[in-house]
């Protein structure tokens, strides 16, 4: 069906598949579709319109909301005194998993009105710098209401920059550090929000053919790390616990993407800075694989503490290191023999843009002194 489900009003809480790992204020994208098309269609096909001049909108779904959800508890209710009403209402759904996520979606619906507060308190956090006014904030929330906090929390962490600063603020009321602490103090859900914010990033890392976005790749890695990293560094998790095992699976799963992105770095720098025997030319596809790659290695040396590639990484970050400064010279050495050689100028351009990236940024001002030095070389004749 066309279009974001519920119209928008559930984009807080909506998570993109894959979805391996479920959460009490997350609700999978497959889910969100499912319910939807189940109220549109078998539920209130006669209130809700989606196509033609009078679609409903979402002010208008909001206000008609107290008798749509009268008419889906009458449902609900028809279906637990019939097993055949039942197993209807599990197919028209798309199955039990889709069933057992119903709740989640009906109580975000109830808690509408909170979700966009509770994004609001998410961007606030981002400004402040009051741990003392942060912890007071935390501890209005409704923590007697484990289901009520979860669709909260996933609608606040969703805007944080920062989950460290939240983290930090939790870890101060509960007065320990402990997963036994935290969810004593009622924040297990602020846990849980993080761990499938996590999660979501896997829908980003997965398009990583030669045309990905590598900004938005490298962007999602960064958030994975961030969120990972406020999870493990705040809280002294049980390892035989629920949420050490979701860390491990998604630390898995996220390596699992990368990897082949980065056994093909050196492939991809090699074949773009080689040159060519006859009809020597820079090859733009490859070129640009090329320094993405290296986007993604950066980006990996500063998240490998949330990934399970540090033996990989190690070996690639070393080898496109020394293949940079062969390269390198290489076209130095060609443009000192002749400076109008503009094939090798624009491949010595390249590489010192990816040696930005793999040393710093000295080293990519000394290589473009050499480079300016080398075009205003004239070689002796013999």
């Amino acid at each position: 069906m066309k279009g974001s489900p519920f119209l928008g009003i559930l984009d807080p809480i909506i998570v993109e598949d894959p979805a391996e790992f479920l959460f009490g204020g997350a609700l999978p994208r497959e889910h969100a579709d499912r319910i939807w098309t189940w109220m549109t269609r078998d539920v209130a096909p006669d209130m809700v319109t989606l196509d033609g001049p009078n679609a409903t909108d979402a002010a208008a779904f909001d206000a008609m909301m107290p008798a749509l959800m009268t008419r889906v508890r009458d449902v609900l209710e028809i279906s637990k005194d019939s097993f055949e009403d039942g197993r209807r209402l599990r197919l028209q759904l798309g199955g039990d998993e889709t069933y057992e996520r119903l709740p989640v979606a009906l109580n975000a619906l109830r808690q509408r009105a909170l979700l966009e507060k509770a994004r609001a308190f998410g961007r606030a956090t981002n400004a402040t710098t009051d741990e003392n006014a942060l912890m007071g904030a935390l501890q209005a929330m409704p923590l007697q209401d484990q289901a009520a906090m979860a669709l909260l929390m996933q609608a606040t962490v969703g805007q944080v920059a920062n989950p460290n600063k939240l983290m930090a603020a939790v870890v101060r009321i509960a007065g320990a550090p402990s997963e036994a602490a935290v969810t004593r103090a009622g924040f297990a859900p602020l846990v849980d929000a993080l761990l499938a914010h996590a999660q979501n990033q896997l829908f980003h890392l997965s398009p990583m053919g030669a045309f990905a976005d590598i900004d938005l790749t490298c962007r999602a890695l960064d958030r994975f790390h961030r969120l990972a990293r406020a999870v493990n560094g705040y809280v002294e998790i049980n390892r035989t616990g629920r949420w050490a095992q979701v860390l491990a699976g998604l630390t898995k799963a996220v390596s699992g993407r990368i990897e082949p992105k980065l056994r093909e770095i050196m492939p991809d720098l090699n074949q773009a800075m080689r040159r060519r025997e006859s009809g020597d030319r820079v090859d733009a596809d490859r070129m640009l694989s090329a320094i993405n790659g290296i986007y993604l290695l950066a980006t990996v040396r500063e998240c490998r503490d949330s990934l399970a590639l540090n033996a990989a990484f190690e070996q690639i970050w070393n080898q496109v290191g020394q293949a940079l400064e062969v390269h390198i010279n290489r076209n130095l050495e060609a443009i000192k023999a002749n400076a109008n050689d503009s094939v090798s100028a624009e491949r010595l351009e390249a590489g010192i843009k990816m040696a930005e990236l793999r040393f710093n940024q000295e080293y990519a001002d000394v290589l473009r002194r050499a480079r300016d030095a080398a075009g205003r070389r004239t070689p002796s004749g013999g």
